[in-house]
């Protein structure tokens, strides 16, 4: 058992990471207020993990819930509509709690309608894929997609507990577990360089699912993430590094169709693309830069770009990107290996460079 907090002032919360905290209620009930819960799960997760927080939550009030169909495709204002239209016919009120249970689209999207219902509401995150567990639950970051961009529309709203129950990854898809640990490995290259030579030694034991070893990552993710939302909540400067090669990853996304790549297979290669460029502008060597292609590779994650991309597609997705500020477009790149920067500055000969470098036609 681990349990970490992000300090916030008075919208500090706790972060639980250990096994069997699905249906314990001691976990759950100290942070439901009201009288009424609201549990939004997926088609996937339902079958394997709604029952057993149920059991957890039996003998409270007013319990319903609502299963979404699964995938980022789904991550939508007219699904968001759905977890409305429960809530007003099951009335709903300002004192319910919603409770996410399920990756980071389910996380994004309850989270998001808990910030506007009713112009507020209590909610808590149960994220079940080790992304959600290591990124996406932490630090309040809300919203969906629109064709246009992702995570266009949205909101910060803090969650009143994370509980990343460890056992929900025994269930979870290789490919799934890979997109995960795509994040984690982000964390040792912007801001955790020691964490990046553990993941180097210990990637073999993560891929392979060991539990101590699957327990420590989460952690220190958490710890990390906890550490730069603290010090900048709504993303007005230093938490932007957090974003690190999540520029390139959502053009593959927005370009290839939401679900086709996974989140984290996305952001694998764009953290090629943003090492690369760092290489290119004379912050990293290029043994750096093969280190982390080996670290991706290890985690069967791809480290090109998709085919058929040209650098235009690129160009035209990034220059919608919410992280271009007064028409400048904005990128995470590395001023060394555990340090992580915010340039706007970056020539796009060098930037066409670096996506040629990593297969844009």
């Amino acid at each position: 058992m681990h349990c970490l907090n992000v300090e916030l002032g008075e919208r500090s919360y706790p972060i639980v990471i250990g096994s069997q905290l699905l249906g314990d209620p001691q976990y759950l009930l100290p942070y439901i207020r009201g009288k009424q819960v609201c549990v939004v799960t997926n088609e996937t997760v339902a079958p394997l993990y709604l029952e057993r927080l149920l059991d957890g939550l039996a003998g409270f009030g007013q319990v319903d819930t609502l299963v979404l169909p699964d995938g980022e495709a789904f991550k939508t204002l007219d699904t968001l509509e759905r977890i409305f239209d429960c809530l007003l016919e099951k009335r709903h009120n300002r004192g319910t709690t919603l409770i996410a249970l399920g990756g980071g689209v389910i996380g994004d999207m309850t989270g998001f309608a808990a910030a506007c219902y009713q112009r507020g509401v209590d909610f808590v995150q149960i994220p079940t894929t080790l992304l959600a567990q290591v990124d996406s639950s932490v630090g309040g970051k809300t919203g969906v997609n629109h064709p246009l961009g992702k995570n266009m529309i949205g909101a910060f709203y803090q969650p009143r507990v994370v509980l990343a129950d460890m056992d929900t990854l025994s269930t979870l898809p290789d490919r799934e577990l890979s997109a995960g640990i795509a994040e984690v490995i982000k964390y040792g290259l912007i801001c955790d360089a020691p964490f990046f030579s553990w993941l180097e030694e210990h990637m073999p034991k993560l891929t392979a699912r060991d539990p101590r070893a699957l327990a420590y990552a989460v952690d220190r993710c958490c710890r990390d993430k906890a550490a730069v939302v603290a010090e900048d909540e709504r993303e007005s400067g230093r938490r932007a590094i957090l974003n690190f090669g999540h520029t390139f990853g959502h053009a593959i996304e927005a370009v290839q169709g939401y679900g086709n790549w996974l989140h984290g297979e996305a952001v694998a290669a764009g953290m090629v693309m943003a090492a690369e460029l760092s290489r290119i502008r004379g912050a990293i060597d290029g043994e750096v830069v093969a280190r982390i292609r080996a670290l991706l590779a290890a985690a069967q994650l791809p480290q090109e770009s998709p085919g058929g991309m040209t650098v235009g597609d690129y160009l035209e997705a990034m220059a919608v990107d919410k992280k271009v500020l007064d028409g400048r477009l904005r990128l995470v790149l590395l001023r060394s290996l555990g340090d992580a920067h915010i340039s706007d500055d970056t020539p796009r000969e060098q930037l066409e460079e670096a996506l040629k470098i990593c297969g844009a036609g």
